[in-house]
């Protein structure tokens, strides 16, 4: 009987080097080219972008949350295509054809020497007014004037047995009202605007419970607000009313002098201004650069309007 052979079955292995590894490399190729692609956009979207929309992206990044969705095509800064608004600031809903000057100038040296020579040139007027005015000259040693660092100064003081308000109260005497109605129209003559603010000597207030130098100082200060503004003088040109007490003495010897009683206008400078406005929260506001006031010299309006400063007048 012949024997059952079992054929032999060889297997051959072929190894092929670099062979089939997955698709995963791709996918993250892929996010790899995505991403450098996005970041090549915002760099150009840097570049290009005016004021306006570089503070609106600013904005979003650092308070996304103010982010809400509204219905409709997008009215924010940036169109992204989507019905998501981005919060504005005060100032911002603003249409992309108008100009507008985002930034609080530096006002150069020769433009704050023409302003300062504009207002001493107030200042010889309203001498010369006190002088010629029979209901002011006789007031004259009580009404002082002199040029600072923030402008033209007029500091109305009490004097012995000629004080400016009644006693501890806020009502004006009839000879401040007739100073302040005389100053009224000459302080209107320029376009700075005015910072109004009240002063008392040391001696502490007997009254009323919690009514203090601070309350009283501030109520004389806008009782010569009211009186200006009655005189005809805009309250749209009125930049502050502040009641300081004691804390800024005018004779600083003797903090009982009745010369620390006093009424402290100030007709700002643009610098003074610009600064008072910044330190209330106003100051960043986009203005329009057809309202920069006329004060300014000519050509420093002319080179805001252009957007640059080709003439050197504007120090950004």
């Amino acid at each position: 009987m012949a024997e059952n052979v079992q054929p032999i079955i060889v297997k051959k292995i072929k190894k092929v080097s670099g062979g089939h590894h997955g698709g995963s490399w791709k996918v993250a190729y892929a996010d790899f080219v995505t991403a450098m692609m996005a970041f090549f956009l915002l760099l150009w979207l840097l570049n290009v972008s005016d004021p306006v929309t570089l503070r609106g992206i600013s904005e979003y990044f650092q308070n996304p949350s103010m982010v809400q969705a509204a219905g409709g095509a997008s009215t924010s800064i940036i169109d992204l295509g989507s019905n998501v608004e981005t919060a504005k600031g005060e100032g911002e809903n603003l249409r992309e054809s108008d100009e507008w000057e985002t930034e609080v100038p530096q006002y150069s040296q020769e433009f704050l020497e023409q302003e300062r020579r504009q207002l001493e040139d107030l200042k010889e007027e309203l001498e010369q007014v006190i002088e010629e005015t029979p209901n002011l000259a006789q007031f004259k040693d009580q009404i002082l004037l002199d040029v600072t660092e923030e402008g033209l100064r007029i500091q109305i003081v009490d004097k012995d047995r000629r004080p400016m308000f009644d006693l501890g109260a806020a009502t004006l005497k009839p000879y401040a009202r007739r100073i302040l109605r005389a100053l009224a129209p000459v302080l209107n003559e320029v376009p700075n605007s005015i910072s109004l603010s009240g002063h008392t000597d040391a001696r502490r207030f007997v009254g009323q419970r919690g009514y203090s130098n601070w309350e009283l100082s501030a109520e004389r200060a806008n009782a010569s607000r009211r009186e200006l503004v009655a005189a005809g003088y805009p309250p749209e040109k009125i930049t502050r009313v502040v009641g300081l007490a004691s804390r800024v003495p005018f004779d600083e010897k003797d903090p009982n002098s009745p010369m620390n009683r006093r009424i402290s206008i100030i007709v700002l400078n643009k610098k003074a201004e610009d600064s008072i406005l910044r330190t209330a929260g106003a100051g960043m506001k986009l203005r329009r650069k057809e309202d920069i006031p006329a004060i300014l010299p000519e050509a420093l309006r002319e080179a805001i309007r252009n957007g640059g400063n080709r003439t050197g007048l504007i120090q950004r």
